[in-house]
Parts: structure tokens; sequence; C-alpha cells
């Protein structure tokens, strides 16, 4: 029993980090209806920014945490306002052709400022010790992300769902020429939408970044996973991607440690099941 308790904080942990990654897509497509695919570009971009400056400022975790994701997120106020604004009356695939090369494109300026050599990131010495639970030793930063990821779910929900804010955005993505109508400047708004996004993409990568690495190709592997849980949990439903990527942290955390070789079969098995069994996912809304 100690062992499954052990394998089920491991499992929670590695989830709500992948939710931290993924939350800033999900709100992305379920408030614009765009599909960025440059998401896990903007991620590495927050990684990398982080070393960066943890490198020149003394191992300095607290200032990239601030600076590297408001970084990334003037990153994603330049593309939304140049590039993939005119794609808006374009229809989604020539948004998705875009946002995929832009991929590539940051895949080389990483590599071209950065090298390809594997880096990681220092956490603070206030989260650099341990603590036992069901017998097992945990990191006491893999627990903070825990708690980090319940914090950002649960403002994300409260502003989607329970302020004037969020009912504007969300009446925006119904009807923006009604609510254009009535006043607001709902290309502001979703400039801002997107902006959070890329926000989010950048906590997301230094925050990921002294667990999982950093390292070339890295945006690629995390965007695949990222719509794993994003089709898992629903196209655009935050409460969904909370429980998808819960779900899979758990899945893939147990397959590793029962079948390595099996873990990421295993995944892409868990979204042809949700996929048969509920279509729109497991919180996702029905499309007309």
């Amino acid at each position: 029993m100690d062992i499954i308790g052990a394998q089920l904080v491991n499992g929670l942990s590695y989830g709500l980090l992948l939710f931290i990654i993924t939350c800033g897509l999900s709100l992305v497509f379920g408030i614009l209806g765009v599909l960025n695919l440059a998401h896990g570009s903007l991620y590495m971009f927050g990684a990398y920014i982080a070393y960066s400056l943890t490198a020149t400022f003394s191992q300095s975790f607290w200032l990239a945490l601030i600076i590297a994701p408001l970084s990334v997120a003037l990153i994603a106020l330049v593309v939304e306002r140049v590039l993939l604004r005119p794609t808006y009356q374009l229809g989604h695939l020539s948004q998705v052709l875009l946002t995929f090369g832009l991929a590539y494109v940051f895949h080389d300026i990483a590599s071209i400022i950065w090298g390809s050599n594997v880096l990681t990131i220092v956490v603070p010495d206030v989260f650099s010790g341990s603590i036992s639970l069901f017998n097992q030793v945990f990191p006491v930063y893999r627990l903070v992300v825990i708690l980090v990821g319940i914090l950002i779910a649960t403002i994300l929900w409260y502003i989607q769902s329970q302020t004037r804010w969020g009912a504007i955005i969300r009446a925006g993505l119904s009807d923006k020429e009604m609510v254009g109508a009535l006043g607001v400047n709902i290309k502001l708004v979703f400039t801002v939408v997107f902006v959070i996004g890329g926000l989010l993409a950048g906590f997301g990568g230094v925050v990921a970044a002294p667990i999982l690495g950093i390292y070339p190709s890295m945006e690629f592997q995390t965007l695949i996973l990222a719509l794993v849980v994003l089709v898992i949990g629903g196209l655009g439903s935050i409460a969904g991607t909370l429980v998808a990527s819960v779900l899979v942290g758990i899945v893939e955390t147990f397959s590793r440690f029962l079948f390595p070789e099996l873990s990421m079969f295993l995944i892409f098995g868990l979204m042809a099941i949700v996929l048969v069994v509920k279509p729109n996912g497991l919180l996702g809304k029905k499309v007309a």
C-alpha cells in the first residue's frame, strides 16, 4: 500500500505539472477558438529564459519566475498582434499552419541562442529539502508544484466562470460582433487572453525546468502531451484539463513503474478509449 500511495503522490505531482503547462493552451482554445501549436515553444522559451536569468544573476529562481513569464507574454503579444490576428477571419486551418510553422522557427532560434546542451535550473533553498510520505522521500518542490497547480486551476475557474471579465470573453467567442456592438473592444479582449496563455506557458516552463530539465526539442514532446490532455479533458475546458492532467499523470507514473516500455502506448490508449466513449472529451461541450 505504501508503494501505491507513493506512486499516487508522484502521479498527482506530475499531473498538476502537466496542468500548469497545458492550461494556457486550453484557455486560448476555449476562449479564442485558436489551437496554438506554438504553445510548446512558448513553454520552451520560459524555461530557457529562466535558465539564462539564473545563470546570470546567481541562481535567482525568484527573479526568473517573474521575468521569464513576462518575457514570454511579450513574445505572445507580438505573435497575436502581428501574425495571428489577420488569420481570425480565415479559419482554423490557417491558424494551425501558422502556429505550427512558428514552432519550427522558434526551435531554430532557441538552438542558435542556447545550443544543444541539456540544461537545468536549481530550485530555491527553501524548496530544496524533502519530506517523508508513505515511507518514501519526496522533494518538497514536487509538493509545492501540487499546491501551485491547484491554485492556478482555482483562479482560472473563478475568473472564467464567476467574473464579469469571464462573461465578456465567453460571449466574445460565441458572438464577437454583438459584443463589439455593445461597446466592448473584443480585439483587445482576445489579445489579453492570448497574452495570458503565453504568460502561463512561460510560467510552466520555469516551474517544470527543475523537474523535467531543458533540452532540444522539449517543446515538441511537451506539445504532444499537452494535446493528449486537451483531447481527453475536452477542448477548451479548464476543469476538463485539470481532470485529464491528473489522470494522464497517474497513468504515466504507474505505467513507468510497472511497464516502462509501454508508458506512451498506455497514454494514447487512454485517449483512444475516451474518444470512443466520449468523443468531446470528459468535460468538453458538444460541438455543433
